[in-house]
Formats: C-alpha cells, structure tokens, sequence
C-alpha cells in the first residue's frame, strides 16, 4: 500500500504551482540558495582575511575542501576571486569594480541624512550637515527644528569658520599653526570678535581634547550650537554635525546634556561610512 501512495505522490519538481508541495520545494531552494550565498561571501571574507588556500579556508569556515572549492570555483568564474599557482586565492577584479560604484553612491549626504531626521526628531532644534570647502564651511544638509524660533540656515549657504560649531570641529584634524592662520585671515574681514587669538587658540585645544565645539552665540546673536566631527574610514575628519537654536532653549546644562547625544549621531555616521572607531 506505501509503495501505491508512493508511485503516485506528486513529483516535487513537476507538481502544479501554488500546490503544498510545489510551496515546500520552493521555501526548501529558497534556504538553500541563502546558504550558499552566505557560505560565499564567508568564502571571500577569508581570502581577504590572508586565507588564500583551500586547507586554509576549509580550516576556518569548519567546511570540507570539496564545498569550498566548488564555491571557490564560482567566485573564481564571476571574478570576485583570482587563483594563480605563486598566491593561491587572492580578491577579484569584479570588487574593485563594485568598491568603486559603492563609493560614489554612498555620499556623506545621502549616509548622514537618516541619523539628522532622528537627531532633529528628539531634540527638537535645526540640524546642520557640513563640510569645509574654499576656507568656509558649506551647509550640505539641514532638517529644521520644530520651535517656535527658527534658526536661519539654508542648504548650500557658506558660513565663517572661526565662529561656527561646524567650523571649529572641522579644524580639529589641523595643527595650531593652520588654526592661526585662519583666525588671522577672518579677523580682516569680521574684526569684532569675541575671543582674542590666544584664548581662541585656548578654546580650540579644549574642544580638540574634548571632541565636540560650541557657538555660543558667537556667528549670530541668540543663536547657539553643539557640534562634532564626522569621521571616515581612515580616521579623516570629513564633514561636522551641529544641533543649533535659539539662545532661549539652549542654557548651559541643557547644551552639556546634548554633547553625548550629538557625539553619538555623528559616531553612528562615521560607522556607516566606515570609520572602525
């Protein structure tokens, strides 16, 4: 009687769509294909990670030599991996091509923008986004605050360095020398500022120490600022974020307060662009 139910089950590879088993068969490849995948991409981890043998890579991943040759094989034919007999497995020329694309599509703008919606979101204040460029810092991104005084800041408007939170942080990477520099070339053109040069010079080494800036009402009047830099890969301060409003919501326990919050925001930024920090 088994082998009757038997001979005339459905075949798996031939049993109508939408029926139980075609469903079962379908999930079944589904997993499979994911586990493949997920075995592959192990695979070139550990060839990037200086396992350029099959007894290497086999060793590592606790897989047989068969299984990582057959997925070796296929990077090897898609070009993610290249074997010669002097190096064994080393990384392909289809990742170099995929790094490249990955580096023009994942811009500072496009990475930071959803941590600045979250940022204005929770704190309520105007959220800046920026970057130095021919001696001024460029507002690349904004998202306004929900108070009853906006602060004023427009997406591609140029600011001072000198007297802005984004400014400051964006001199953090710089030496004391270049810090001068600067002063002296703004001080020409905005003379009346608050801070001398040695006390500017003062206050930047605390906020270097310190890894965050302040404006305290120091580019527009009533107008305050926290800000921390945005890291890459390599460590490189590359852009700034601020949490800015009006002198009225910003009192001195209330800026302490969002200094770690700020300073979170633009870590989680640097990761997303690579920073190992």
């Amino acid at each position: 009687m088994d082998g009757i139910s038997n001979e005339f089950a459905p075949d798996p590879e031939t049993a109508p769509e939408g029926t139980p088993e075609a469903a079962t068969e379908t999930e079944s490849r589904s997993i499979t294909g994911a586990l493949t995948l997920m075995r592959g991409l192990e695979v070139l981890d550990r060839v990037a990670r200086g396992d350029n043998t099959l007894a290497r890579i086999s060793r590592s991943l606790g897989l047989n030599k068969s299984t990582v040759h057959r997925l070796a094989t296929t990077l090897v034919e898609g070009r993610y991996l290249t074997l010669s007999p002097r190096d064994g497995y080393c990384l392909g020329t289809k990742l170099l091509e995929l790094g490249w694309i990955a580096s023009q599509q994942i811009t500072i703008t496009r990475v930071a923008h959803p941590h600045l919606l979250k940022l204005a979101a929770d704190t309520g204040d105007t959220v800046n986004l920026g970057v130095l460029d021919h001696n001024q810092v460029h507002y690349i991104d904004k998202i306004p605050g929900t108070r009853r005084i906006q602060v004023r800041c427009v997406i591609g408007e140029r600011q001072p360095i000198r007297p802005t939170g984004l400014g400051k942080v964006l001199l953090f990477d710089s030496d004391e020398e270049y810090w001068r520099e600067v002063y002296q070339r703004e001080a020409r053109d905005q003379p009346n500022y608050r801070y001398d040069l040695k006390s500017w010079i003062e206050l930047m080494k605390r906020y270097k120490a310190e890894d965050c800036a302040l404006d305290l009402d120091e580019n527009e009047d009533r107008i305050r600022c926290v800000a921390a830099p945005v890291r890459d890969r390599g460590g490189r301060i590359v852009a700034a974020i601020s949490v800015s409003s009006a002198q009225q919501y910003m009192d001195e326990p209330r800026m302490a307060s969002l200094r770690g919050y700020v300073a979170d925001t633009a870590l989680a930024i640097s990761r997303d662009l690579g920073f190992p920090g």
